[in-house]
């Protein structure tokens, strides 16, 4: 199976950068979106093949995660069953025969971490949940994570030590998951590849000149660690801020 994820920052805005022929080419099993900045109704979507799953933010233009699968999951449920973090459209879990897979976008801390509190609690709950479901099968977790975990998953890392995304705080909830029985499959299979990022800002040509960030994950159970074959970053594609990135399964 092929699995992908993608920050499309805004799926409408996407959709005009190329979205439909970027999907079609990737040809994923399983194709999830984060930050898709939608309502219910806002878009018509031709993607012929797939089952498709959409949350919601309550706001409007923020947030919002989707989940296209050519395989109907056996179950799919919608947040974390918290209603505090549940309002933003931010999690999606599909359950199949052997893994759950969880689509999420994890909240961000802002400028001058005026979120870094509720991201805190976020951390540990959403860690909670994953742990819950892994008692009952493995788990493959996937989506924009807002964290670059090491200094290797950002180009510039002395200078954003307090920025929001490689705070220590935010860094040390990344390391607590990993010491709980998942693998960051990237750097399971590439654990010393520089300059491998998914994510770059809009200014000073940050792209072109790939000064970027490792924020977009996929997240494996150990359990699950001998069912990857690959996991991999797709920086020529463009459409969004961020590019997708994924995994190869037997």
């Amino acid at each position: 199976m092929k699995l992908i994820s993608w920050n499309v920052n805004g799926l409408r805005a996407c959709v005009n950068k190329g979205f439909i022929d970027i999907f079609k080419e990737l040809n994923a099993d399983v194709f999830c979106l984060q930050e898709t900045k939608l309502q219910d109704g806002q878009i018509e979507l031709n993607l012929e093949g797939y089952y498709d799953y959409w949350n919601y933010a309550e706001k409007k233009g923020y947030s919002g995660t989707a989940v296209f699968s050519k395989q109907e999951p056996l179950s799919v449920d919608y947040g974390m069953g918290i209603e505090e973090h549940d309002k933003e459209g931010r999690v999606i879990t599909l359950e199949y025969d052997k893994f759950y897979l969880v689509n999420v976008y994890t909240p961000n801390s802002k400028r001058e971490l005026l979120r870094l509190d509720y991201r805190m609690l976020w951390e540990d709950d959403f860690r909670k949940y994953l742990l819950k479901l892994n008692e009952n099968k493995p788990v493959v977790m996937c989506g924009d994570l807002n964290v670059a975990h090491k200094e290797i998953d950002l180009k510039n890392p002395k200078a954003n030590r307090k920025s929001a995304g490689f705070t220590d705080e935010e860094r040390e909830k990344m390391t607590v998951l990993t010491s709980n029985g998942f693998i960051d499959t990237f750097r399971y299979f590439y654990p010393d590849k520089e300059d491998a990022y998914s994510w770059w800002s809009n200014f000073a040509k940050a792209r072109e000149r790939n000064i970027g960030w490792r924020i977009d994950y996929f997240i494996i159970s150990k359990d699950f660690e001998n069912q990857i074959e690959d996991a991999f970053i797709c920086p020529e594609i463009f459409g969004s801020d961020h590019c997708p990135v994924g995994v190869i399964t037997k």
